[in-house]
């Protein structure tokens, strides 16, 4: 049985730094990708970061910069460092997996991913 388990989440003022980890069990995802999505209240979940099969990163426009996504085969858990956060970063973030390979246009949509975490709560102060 697949789990992906999130950590790290919490409260930081703006400007702070925090670290999420996701640690998948049940299955390796070295030959696949694995991303992070987020959902703020009344909004849709929206795409942060990803990391594909090839060691590839992704991330979306408004974290470019601040967030970088690194992955540990051997741990088989992939990582979230988020500094200079901002209020408008607050949201629950998912870990997602997919343990195939995936396309570059695929790996920004969630649909594209077959397991997900439960999600941790990150929010950032003003």
């Amino acid at each position: 049985q697949v789990q992906l388990v999130e950590s790290g989440g919490g409260l930081v003022q703006a400007g702070g730094s925090l670290r999420l980890s996701c640690a998948a069990s049940g299955r390796t995802f070295s030959n696949g990708a694995m991303a992070w999505f987020r959902q703020a209240p009344g909004k849709e979940r929206e795409f942060v970061a990803a990391s594909s099969q090839s060691g590839n990163t992704y991330y979306t426009d408004s974290v470019k910069g601040r967030f970088t996504m690194s992955r540990d085969t051997t741990k088989n858990t992939v990582y979230l460092q988020m500094n200079s956060l901002k209020p408008e970063d607050t949201a629950v973030y998912y870990c997602a997996a997919k343990f195939w390979p995936i396309t570059t246009t695929q790996i920004m949509d969630a649909g594209s991913y077959d397991y997900w975490g439960q999600g941790t709560q990150v929010t950032v102060s003003s």
